[in-house]
């Protein structure tokens, strides 16, 4: 099998997740600042949750990307 196209696939795999990690914290910014707006009240409890979502999703990019650099050193599809 031929894969010159490993480069490529680790670059999607690496961006896709990179794009829906920054969409989906600026989603939850985004309902953060309006829920905030509606009741002060709640910032510290809203934005304690703002955090853990934020980091989950931020979780899910980091490890697309070591997944993507474990392809892109060891290549376990060599053979």
């Amino acid at each position: 099998m031929n894969f010159d196209i490993l480069p490529l696939a680790i670059g999607l795999l690496i961006g896709i997740a990179a794009v829906g990690s920054c969409i989906g914290i600026g989603l939850a910014g985004s309902k953060l600042l309006e829920s905030t707006a509606r009741q002060p009240e709640l910032k510290d409890t809203l934005q304690t949750l703002f955090f853990l979502i934020a980091g989950v999703t931020d979780g899910a990019f980091i490890i697309a990307t070591g997944i993507g650099l474990w392809f892109a050193t060891a290549n376990p599809f060599r053979h």
